[in-house]
């Protein structure tokens, strides 16, 4: 069975080396990339996919996929993103056998200001109303506030994972955080978001 643990860090250059070594036939090395991305590549999945057990074997699919296709990566990509949109097909295709999409809830902060996502969301994930106006948004609007709110991903990285150009993803972004805004205003019951409201919104997502 797929264990979860914590993420152990690899510098760049032990990365390098661990996936050359791999290409080589040294297959053993695999498990220092997969120790490296394990805890982020099954948060990635569970976000995406809101059960644990399937975030489990999605997140060991995406690993063996992974490995199988290590000697077609192109080094001139960023090996995360390379991964990640391994794990994005691999969520895709289990949401559309399925029919059923569900994801967990994102904290953002104000983008213009350009300030991290705030990573301690377990606390926050069964907020009902984050929920609810999470469900009020598309499947590709969920996986771009994902990326780029939970995963702390750039615009850079989001483009090669979703193969869309990073300037027209930034302004997908801020219209979808704007709607995101509105629709969790409608699930709590006003109309639009005043600002005490908006404060108390800002504290929820700080």
């Amino acid at each position: 069975m797929y264990r979860v643990k914590g993420d152990e860090h690899v510098d760049d250059a032990e990365l390098r080396q661990a996936i050359a070594d791999v290409r080589s036939g040294d297959i053993e090395n695999f498990e220092l990339i997969m120790k490296h991305y394990q805890k982020s590549i099954f948060h990635y999945c569970y976000h995406m996919l809101g059960n644990y057990s399937e975030a489990e074997d999605i997140a060991q699919e995406v690993f063996l996929k992974a490995f199988r296709k290590l000697e077609k990566y192109n080094e001139e990509i960023p090996f995360g993103a390379w991964i990640y949109k391994i794990a994005y097909h691999q969520c895709i295709d289990a949401i559309r056998k399925r029919k059923l999409v569900k994801y967990l809830p994102f904290f953002y902060r104000d983008e213009k200001e350009n300030k991290p996502v705030d990573q301690q969301i377990e606390a926050h994930y069964f907020d009902e109303f984050v929920h609810k106006a999470m469900m009020k948004l598309s499947v590709e609007e969920r996986n771009l506030l994902i990326l780029r709110c939970v995963e702390d991903k750039n615009y850079q990285e989001i483009s090669f994972i979703l193969n869309q150009n990073s300037t027209s993803l930034r302004k997908k972004y801020e219209r979808t955080a704007e709607k995101f805004r509105k629709y969790y205003a409608q699930v709590k019951g006003v109309g639009a978001v005043d600002a005490e409201q908006q404060s108390r919104l800002e504290k929820t997502f700080s």
